[in-house]
């Protein structure tokens, strides 16, 4: 990672709502949320632009939310 505060603040900002997400996913035993949690963590390490990032991020979520609403 070239440590630049874009970066930073993407990364904190996916790895914090995906913590949440795997917190929910645990408590309440679904598995949607619980492995999307794990991705949105995941996608910290593998992309470097803050761009690229939020895009993955925000693509992960409406999937997460896509998954979910199918499975009601």
């Amino acid at each position: 990672m070239d440590g630049n505060a874009h970066s930073l603040v993407a990364s904190l900002l996916w790895g914090a709502i995906g913590l949440g997400l795997l917190v929910y996913g645990k408590r309440q035993q679904a598995t949607v949320p619980l492995f999307g949690g794990l991705l949105l963590i995941g996608i910290s390490y593998f992309l470097e632009s803050a761009l690229h990032m939020s895009l993955a991020g925000a693509a992960l979520l409406l999937a997460i939310w896509w998954l979910q609403k199918k499975e009601r």
